[in-house]
Order: C-alpha cells, then sequence, then structure tokens
C-alpha cells in the first residue's frame, strides 16, 4: 500500500513540473506582442499625416485654375482680321506671304492688302501651273477662257488701289516699261528672272509706271516695283467675286522661255 501511495506522489510530481513549464512558454510564443504594440503605433501616426496634407492637395487645384482662367478666355479677343473701311472685303496678311509656287519658284503676295486671288488660264504656251498654298489668301479658279493653257498658270491677285506694288519673287529685272492693253487701254509691266533660275521669267503687268529698271536686283515682298495697281476702265473676270467697289488686279505669270508660244485665237490680245 505504500508502495502504491509513493508511485501516485511520484506521478503527481512529474504532473505539476509538466504544467510548470508549459506555463513558462506561452509569453515566449507570443512575444511577437511587442510588433504588435509598434503597428499600433504606426496606426496612430496615420490619421495625423492624413489630416495635415489633405488640406494642402484640396487647396492648390482651385488656386491653379484661377490664376491660368482670364489669358485663356481673352486670347480669342485679341485676334482680329483687317477689314477694309467699307466693312465689305476681308484682307490677307502682308505683302511677302507666299502664296503659290511654279516650277519651285515661289511666289508672294505683291500687296499688303490683298482681297483674293483669281487664277486663270494665261495666254504664253510656256506659262507653268501655280499650285495654291492654301490658308492664306482667299482662292478661286475662274471659267475657261478657251486659251489652251492650265487653270492655274496666270493669278490676278485682288489689291488695295492705293497702296504700292512689291515684287512677287526674288530676282533681276530683265524688262520694264508700258504696253498698250487690248489696243486701248495704257498699262505698264514688269519682267524679272527668279534668281537661280535662268531661262525662266516672272511677269507682272496692270501696275502704273515703274519703280525699277532693267538690271535692278529686287527682293521678294520687300522692293517697291510700282507705286499702284493699274485701275482697268473695264469689268475683269475676276471682279464678278470681289466687293463692291471692285478693286484692281495685279496679274502675275510664271513662263518657261525655253516653250514657243503659238498664239492662240482666244489669247486676249491683238496686233494693233
Amino acid at each position: 500500500m505504500a508502495s502504491w501511495r509513493k508511485s501516485i506522489g511520484i506521478l503527481a510530481a512529474g504532473l505539476a513540473l509538466a504544467a510548470a513549464s508549459c506555463a513558462n512558454d506561452t509569453p515566449t510564443e507570443l512575444s511577437g506582442g511587442g510588433d504588435a504594440a509598434s503597428a499600433v503605433t504606426v496606426a496612430d501616426s496615420l490619421p495625423t499625416a492624413t489630416t495635415t496634407t489633405a488640406p494642402t492637395t484640396t487647396t492648390a487645384p482651385p488656386t491653379t485654375t484661377t490664376s491660368t482662367a482670364p489669358p485663356t478666355t481673352a486670347a480669342p479677343i485679341t485676334t482680329t482680321e483687317p477689314i477694309d473701311p467699307d466693312g465689305r472685303r476681308i484682307v490677307s496678311p502682308p505683302a511677302g506671304t507666299p502664296f503659290a509656287i511654279a516650277d519651285g519658284i515661289e511666289m508672294v503676295t505683291p500687296s499688303d492688302r490683298v482681297e483674293m486671288v483669281g487664277f486663270h488660264e494665261a495666254n504664253h504656251d510656256g506659262t507653268r501651273q501655280m499650285e495654291v498654298r492654301p490658308g492664306v489668301v482667299p482662292i478661286l479658279t475662274l471659267e475657261s477662257r478657251e486659251r489652251g493653257t492650265q487653270s492655274r498658270t496666270a493669278a490676278d491677285v485682288v489689291v488695295d488701289p492705293d497702296l504700292p506694288v512689291y515684287a512677287p519673287v526674288t530676282g533681276r529685272v530683265l524688262r520694264a516699261g508700258g504696253y498698250t492693253l487690248y489696243c486701248d487701254n495704257l498699262d505698264s509691266f514688269v519682267v524679272i528672272e527668279p534668281v537661280g533660275r535662268p531661262g525662266f521669267e516672272v511677269k507682272v503687268l496692270h501696275i502704273l509706271a515703274n519703280d525699277v529698271l532693267p538690271g535692278d536686283q529686287v527682293e521678294a515682298g520687300i522692293t517697291q516695283i510700282a507705286p499702284g495697281p493699274t485701275p482697268l476702265p473695264f469689268e475683269s473676270q475676276v471682279d464678278e467675286f470681289t466687293g463692291e467697289p471692285s478693286w484692281p488686279h495685279v496679274h502675275i505669270e510664271v513662263v518657261n522661255t525655253a516653250i514657243p508660244d503659238i498664239r492662240s485665237p482666244n489669247s486676249g490680245s491683238s496686233d494693233c
């Protein structure tokens, strides 16, 4: 009996020792509780950061929008187009603005006030077709004159009657003088050889007298070649499309002199 009781005592003591050991292990496994405490500290700091920065983010955009809005609204107001005093025509950018090109030779506006350009068939078989620079001035291709040349081999540039005429191309003056248009009307002309293009001529007709002489060097849009355009005493084809009263026009064409001219019965000129 005593032996049995001794065994029970030993067993009880062993169980007590094992329970104490398990109790000592529990704090070691939960030592990660220090990380949890640290997470609480970070979480506590987040509201502070959000609360501090949120007002700055919210306030900045209205400030930017308010400062930039006025220039955007005001820009269109400063854009204006020059209008003739009679209020019935709009004119183009100033002299020297490219409006067409023919065989690599660039034509520029010959006046500071151009209303439109009417293209038509030229007389000379050597005249070259012009490719239009869009958006510079209003343009139109006039009805055929049955001259046998292409539809845009001549340009009637409608200009302000009170302003000078400038060279439409850079080069050297070959000829300049007066002639009789259609056997009855006094007119003047200038013929320019474009720089670097021997054998080609740029003819300018319907101008008042000449401000240049053969041999003079001229610069496109800068050198004045005449005091103004010739006001013709009859209605021209392009006049049907201009404001009222119609402005005169300056006739411009590019000729390759290597191509011989065979006069057409509808050339618009005659031997007087």
